[in-house]
């Protein structure tokens, strides 16, 4: 059986993860921990080399990098509470000193952390939308993308003003405003991406 064959029919609820690896029905018991396991790693590590592809914006403390788009990828993949534990597994290990943040950073000092919290909510969000049919069309997975993209956002400009004595005027001009030309990328990117992955697995959009 290849990677892109499907181990089962997918099935209402059902997220890439679990129709990429065993059938979820089938797997119990320690074989269910042991592959959450590997797809929680995976989705930090992925986040973290995701991470490293970072260009410096000019006047932002706040870098372009892929590990925004990662962490989308990782909650649509995983679903929402694989998706949440891989989220926190990389923010509390850079927290503890693992260099996988942006630009190889670590630690909870920086003014952009708050885009990681952020992270982790919309890796949340997204999964749960991912379940319920939002990464199967390119319009629908659009919009689990916008709404991931939007939380993340939502903490990490208010952290950012704060961190930095900003005012939030100034923290969405440094924090937001450069950022969204490469988001209205990404999303199209993730438009191609998860709904062609569904495709290759038999499920259309």
């Amino acid at each position: 059986m290849s990677a892109l064959t499907p181990a089962a029919d997918p099935r209402p609820g059902d997220v890439l993860a679990d129709v990429l690896s065993a059938p979820s029905a089938s797997v119990t018991g320690p074989r269910a921990y042991v592959r959450d396991a590997v797809l929680v790693l995976s989705g930090a590590a992925l986040t973290g080399i995701a991470a490293q592809l970072s260009v410096p914006v000019p006047g932002s403390p706040v870098p372009v990098t892929g590990q925004t788009f990662a962490a989308l990828l990782v909650g649509a993949g995983l679903g929402a509470r694989r998706g949440f534990m891989a989220m926190a597994l990389y923010t509390l290990a850079g927290v503890a000193g693992m260099p996988w943040f942006a630009e190889a950073a670590s630690g909870a000092a920086m003014p952009s952390f708050g885009y990681v919290l952020g992270m982790l909510l919309a890796a949340t969000v997204v999964g749960a939308l991912a379940r319920r049919g939002g990464d199967r069309g390119p319009l629908r997975t659009a919009g689990t993308m916008a709404v991931g993209m939007a939380l993340t956002y939502a903490v990490g400009v208010p952290y950012l003003a704060v961190a930095t004595g900003m005012s939030l005027t100034e923290a969405v001009m440094a924090g937001l405003v450069p950022f969204l030309v490469g988001d209205l990328l990404k999303a199209a990117l993730a438009m191609g991406a998860l709904p062609g992955a569904w495709k290759l697995v038999g499920r259309r959009g």
